[in-house]
């Protein structure tokens, strides 16, 4: 599905990083060999059809999308550390 909006990584990180209080630039190496290629214009999702078929709107914003993700992994960072869960690497 889609959202019809369109983020960067930047700004994933920007919110990401500023909903713990911390500066993204101190915690992310950039390795240029990673970004996208300069012909790519936009990149946007279509979720028309699915409005049109199913009646579905996205209900849930880019910040909150993004909290909701960091909560997640902070939930499983504390289980790791508690040992309620295992992570295999």
């Amino acid at each position: 599905m889609a959202t019809g909006e369109t983020h960067s990584v930047r700004e994933f990180l920007q919110e990401a990083f500023s909903y713990v209080n911390m500066d993204w630039e101190k915690h992310v190496e950039l390795d240029p060999r990673y970004l996208r290629p300069t012909e790519v214009d936009l990149l946007l999702g279509d979720a028309s059809k699915a409005k049109r078929q199913l009646g579905w709107e996205p209900k849930t914003k880019f910040s909150d999308l993004v909290r909701i993700m960091v909560d997640a992994d902070i939930k499983l960072l504390k289980d790791h550390q508690e040992g309620r869960i295992k992570v295999n690497t």
